[in-house]
């Protein structure tokens, strides 16, 4: 099987039937998006399809790039941009295998079942401790070649930790990955098309594309120790290709296709001859470490050092739509957006053809053990077709305030619960609060976002950050931290288990601090109206 010219990469067709393809009909008018029976596969081949584009795309300029957005290469096209890399897409064979290990059946590998290729499948540990209690064991026996394929390039890529000498991918365990997509239902070209840089722009100018041998591209092209000759070094970006990023292979896999079996594949249900039950695995793979730069994800500074952003346990919401769209600088908190949106929303503008989103997606892990998947849609609106990148710092500023007042309110309504419910320094996890808080709020930050967007884009001197929408915004915030407090967290409780002392307190102070200093410096807001003399004290202006 050789995943340049076979089919294997399920799609859904503009009429909602499903068919599997090869990558040289990507360009198919036809087909609308990838299809696959999990998640995290859909990830992983939006990701490989853009990653093989990247790799093989000729385009040189721009202005290259902009015609093939509107008028897309036929199949013949690409299958001449795929064919020099065909012989490495191999999945089979005594040779070099696609992102498998060449040398590891002489290293006394260890052997497993193929279901240690999906992420979130139980660990030896955790079958053994009998706690395999929401993703059972068993359950994922028999994979078909198709889906062992996709499983073994989406563990590639979002490596996690895995015990000692098991390596993470090159942008840690469990990255977030964000991508431009179309706002409207449009053709799969479309949506991978976005997210390639001309080729220039990708492999940079420091010459580290000329006298590099194959496997600095795909490094299961040859015995992994060429590139890391100990299991102590450290592969940094500077001694590959820039397309390495793309195929990177931090795990030494390779599928036992002697124990075979013939049946239906546990994952997808498609018959086959050909059922992959075990895989061979060996620790101590190439080592990720350095200034690695994945185009698809965002970073954060730490300490002087850019790493990737990777999902955590709060899930994803319009708290981080500036961080992943614009970036953020907030003192020590610096994030950067991926490289293709900076490069998109920066450089092309009114070339992206339409309103667009940000599909951001990743496992939220903890160590090697996957607690969730999350993905998300944020939208953009017509940010792509600001005019200039004044425009776009007058939305970030904007943006910047609002989110800045949100995690004050949001600050004050935890604190609060806390003290209504505990008082004093209770400890414990206060999360659903929050989250509770952001999803009441949502909304109305992206009718608040759009707003502002379409003012920018119709005038982009304007200032759309007026004191009379960030009132507006304060009242947003006041009104659900108020409610939320009232009939959500504490108002609703049990009668007896409450103390209304303790209660009209904390709900005093919320009412104070959402109205307080630090609220109207993070919003912005003037300070409120002194009480004239004889009047008593004032309560707290509405905002």
């Amino acid at each position: 099987m050789n995943l340049i010219e076979d089919p294997w990469m399920p799609v859904r067709r503009t009429d909602g039937t499903r068919e599997w393809i090869t990558p040289e009909r990507l360009s198919d008018p036809d087909i609308v998006a990838f299809d696959a029976d999990r998640a995290d596969f859909n990830g992983a081949l939006m990701q490989f399809s853009i990653g093989l584009l990247q790799t093989t795309t000729p385009i040189e300029s721009p202005t290259a790039w902009r015609s093939l957005l509107s008028a897309p290469p036929d199949a013949q096209s690409l299958r001449a941009w795929f064919a020099p890399v065909s012989d490495a897409f191999e999945l089979y064979g005594d040779g070099p295998r696609f992102m498998q290990d060449l040398t590891i059946l002489a290293d006394s590998p260890e052997i497993y079942p193929v279901s240690a290729l999906l992420i979130d499948s139980p660990a030896d540990n955790t079958v053994k401790l009998n706690k395999d209690h929401f993703v059972k064991r068993g359950q994922m026996d028999e994979l078909c070649p198709v889906c062992a394929a996709t499983a073994l390039f989406t563990l590639q890529t979002n490596a996690p930790g895995g015990g000692p000498g098991y390596r993470t991918s090159v942008r840690g365990g469990g990255p977030l990955t964000t991508i431009l997509v179309s706002n409207s239902p449009k053709q799969l070209w479309h949506n991978l098309w976005l997210n390639i840089l001309h080729r220039p722009l990708h492999l940079g100018h420091n010459g580290r594309t000329t006298n590099l041998d194959r496997h600095h591209r795909f490094p299961w092209t040859a015995d992994f120790r060429v590139l890391q000759r100990d299991k102590q070094w450290e592969i940094n970006p500077e001694q590959t290709h820039p397309d390495h990023v793309f195929w990177a292979t931090p795990r030494r896999i390779r599928l036992d296709l002697e124990n075979i079996a013939e049946g239906l594949c546990d994952l997808c249900g498609r018959e086959s001859d050909t059922l992959i039950r075990k895989i061979a695995a060996k620790n101590y793979g190439l080592n990720y470490k350095g200034a690695w730069d994945h185009p698809q994800s965002p970073y954060y500074e730490d300490k002087g050092t850019w790493r990737a952003l990777h999902p955590q346990s709060d899930g994803m919401g319009y708290r981080h739509w500036l961080a992943w769209v614009l970036g953020a600088d907030e003192g020590k908190n610096k994030q950067r957006p991926a490289r293709v949106v900076s490069h998109a929303l920066e450089e092309r503008r009114r070339q992206l053809g339409g309103a667009l989103r940000l599909w951001a997606f990743g496992y939220d892990m903890d160590n090697m053990k996957a607690r969730c998947w999350y993905e998300s849609s944020l939208p953009l609106y017509g940010l792509g077709e600001c005019a200039s990148k004044q425009a776009l710092s007058t939305v970030s500023s904007s943006v910047a305030t609002w989110l800045a007042g949100a995690q004050q309110a949001a600050f004050c309504l935890r604190s609060a619960v806390k003290d209504a419910w505990f008082g004093g320094d209770a400890r414990g996890d206060f999360s659903a609060v929050d989250a509770e808080f952001w999803h009441r709020t949502e909304a109305a930050f992206y009718v608040q976002l759009r707003q502002c967007i379409e003012a920018v884009r119709q005038d982009e001197t304007s200032d759309p950050d007026t004191l009379e929408s960030r009132q507006a915004w304060h009242r947003t915030l006041v009104v659900a931290a108020l409610t939320l407090f009232d009939h959500t967290f504490v108002g609703t409780g049990p009668i007896e288990r409450q103390k209304p002392r303790r209660i009209a307190e904390a709900h005093r102070q919320l009412v104070n601090s959402l109205h307080g200093k630090k609220m109207r410096e993070a919003l912005r807001l003037p300070a409120p109206e002194k009480p004239a003399a004889g009047r008593g004290k004032s309560v707290p202006a509405e905002a």
